[in-house]
């Protein structure tokens, strides 16, 4: 089940939120379970039973090394650790390694290994890494862990952000889990619903669009490719992950807030960057504070030398990389990623610093648009010969044509993407999402949100293209 789909907007979603405020509080994060529970069943039942079980046990195995001290309390912290990080290699990369132990066996003649492939629990991602962080949190003692095993499953599968993230740290959510009454008001359910509406209208409205031509374009052979189609479709393909990730996220928050939860930003202007190392400040923020506080920092962070930093920063990306997708285009595009983050601290930073903001921010998404290029393709062979065309100065006329639609889309994605460079248009985007807002701005965006969310009703019900793209998380 996913927010962009008629069953979600016109059942589930309606009776879950008619439900919860019926209830006492007390039963509240009872019912957040139990409907996360049917949200995740509905797209994977063979699991829940798997997903629920590792959850009770990571439940006890913390609530144990919470009250150890010394050798004991790393041991358990450790156990659980690997039971996670071993579940997710297995589920999410055994197939992989399996496909590759295949090429080289065959490659030096060989037969293959028979193997029957692994099946991918959604969100297996996303939840592995919140579970790693209630570990972790009540290992260093950030956070008390959670008195009820219920309390401790909602955290985890709590549908909202459950199979796109963000990926909620314990320590941020701690206290709302156990009595968020002073997030639990009507203008938060308000700004909440818009905020909701603006990602499922990123989402439904633009990313859909977008993703239907981009599509069809990667599946055009080397002969009918031209370089002006390449550079077409890299560039929508790079406006529909955004507006398709960062909508989620939009309906993630939104959802949270409406219920007492506050969420954290996950996404911020990201193409407004003016190096790498500021676009993994605003893109999938969340991912990148994990990555700091949970693989690089523990690695030594800062305070090793410079070789062994480069290092740090190259490995954490291509951890990040793998985290994505189980395939090397995915490795590939974490490395490339790392690779400009070592050059921005060796000289690149320096450089935007005499060249300006506008050349700064344009070179950065030229930078990120070849990488996105490995991040949709295929195979290596597909992204090579991808960026190949790119360059080729291939001008040929094209004999197909795209549809007015998606033009009209494309230049509005654009527009929304940059505008925050000017100062002014980002503090009046702060300004719009923020959950403080006059009596008159609530009245206004609630009849602007029940707007769109028909408007995006009626594209979902009259289109057959929905795309899920975070199967591989």
């Amino acid at each position: 089940m996913v927010f962009s789909s008629s069953l979600f907007l016109l059942y589930f979603f309606p009776a879950f939120l008619i439900i919860y405020f019926a209830l006492p509080t007390k039963f509240k994060n009872l019912f957040i379970l139990l409907s996360s529970i049917v949200f995740y069943a509905w797209g994977a039942p063979d699991f829940i039973v798997f997903v629920l079980g590792s959850i009770a046990i990571d439940f006890y195995l913390v609530k144990w090394l919470f009250t150890s001290k010394g050798q004991k309390k790393l041991i358990l912290t450790s156990i659980s650790v690997i039971i996670n990080i071993g579940l997710l290699a297995y589920f999410k990369y055994a197939n992989f390694f399996v496909e590759n132990v295949n090429v080289f066996l065959t490659s030096i003649g060989f037969n293959s290994i028979e193997w029957v492939k692994v099946a991918l629990p959604i969100g297996i991602s996303f939840f592995t890494f919140q579970k790693i962080t209630y570990t972790i949190d009540v290992y260093r003692n950030v956070h008390a862990p959670l008195k009820k095993l219920t309390d401790y499953a909602m955290y985890i599968l709590m549908f909202p952000q459950l199979i796109a993230g963000p990926i909620v740290r314990y320590n941020e959510i701690a206290d709302q889990i156990e009595d968020r009454r002073r997030f639990e008001s009507t203008d938060n359910r308000l700004t909440g619903f818009f905020r909701f509406v603006i990602g499922l209208s990123k989402k439904v409205l633009i990313a859909n669009v977008l993703g239907e031509q981009v599509d069809f374009i990667f599946s055009l052979n080397e002969n009918a490719l031209t370089t002006q189609m390449a550079w077409l479709g890299i560039l929508a393909y790079a406006f529909q992950i955004y507006y398709d990730f960062s909508g989620y996220s939009d309906m993630a928050i939104g959802i949270g807030r409406m219920i007492g939860f506050k969420f954290p930003e996950n996404f911020n202007n990201p193409y407004i960057s003016q190096s790498i190392s500021e676009f993994w400040r605003r893109w999938h923020i969340t991912l990148g504070a994990f990555m700091k506080n949970y693989l690089y920092i523990p690695l030594g962070g800062n305070r090793v030398s410079t070789a062994r930093l480069y290092f740090n920063l190259w490995l954490v990306f291509a951890i990040s990389g793998l985290w994505h997708g189980a395939a090397w285009t995915f490795v590939i595009w974490g490395i490339y990623h790392g690779l400009f983050l070592v050059l921005d601290r060796l000289f690149l930073l320096k450089f935007y610093r005499k060249i300006g903001k506008v050349p700064s921010v344009l070179i950065t998404f030229l930078i990120t648009l070849v990488g996105w290029v490995f991040f949709r393709a295929e195979s290596i062979s597909q992204a090579g010969f991808y960026i190949k065309k790119m360059f080729a100065g291939d001008f040929r006329d094209l004999d197909y044509f795209l549809d007015e639609k998606f033009y009209v889309i494309l230049i509005l994605a654009s527009v929304f993407a940059f505008m925050a460079i000017f100062r002014k248009n980002e503090r009046w985007q702060e300004k719009i999402l923020s959950p403080l807002q006059s009596n008159r701005s609530i009245i206004i965006m609630t009849i602007w949100a029940v707007i769109f969310f028909v408007i995006c009703l009626s594209f979902i019900t009259s289109s057959g293209f929905n795309p899920f793209i975070y199967f591989r998380f």
